[in-house]
């Protein structure tokens, strides 16, 4: 699993314009582009989930009733940060652009990176 919080680090959280050009140089079709991006967005939001639900279960409090709900600071802070970091498709598309991406065709033998 890779760490998801430097990925994110520094990236600005909104969306903003892109020049389509320049992010087709590699494939020259936009539609493999994004294709490419929209599966490492998944991977990366798969890797988020994992990791937001292994720390939340290290301040998980086993309870024999059911009618006991406990507020947890140290969860509510957890999930506060991990709902303030980016989208997916953001930090994908930032290292698609940086180049942080190998991809390949499968039915094809030449790898385009």
């Amino acid at each position: 699993m890779s760490d998801i919080k430097s990925k994110a680090q520094g990236l600005d959280p909104n969306v903003r314009a892109r020049d389509v050009r320049g992010m087709v140089s590699d494939t020259k079709n936009i539609y493999e582009t994004l294709s490419i991006i929209s599966k490492r967005a998944k991977q990366i939001a798969v890797d988020m989930k994992i990791e937001l639900h292994q720390k939340l279960d290290e301040f998980a409090v086993s309870s024999d009733t059911i009618e006991e709900v406990h507020e947890n600071k140290e969860q509510i802070e957890i999930s506060k940060y991990y709902e303030r970091l980016p989208n997916p498709s953001i930090i994908a598309m930032d290292e698609y652009l940086r180049g942080q991406i190998d991809f390949r065709y499968i039915n094809q033998d030449n790898d385009l990176r």
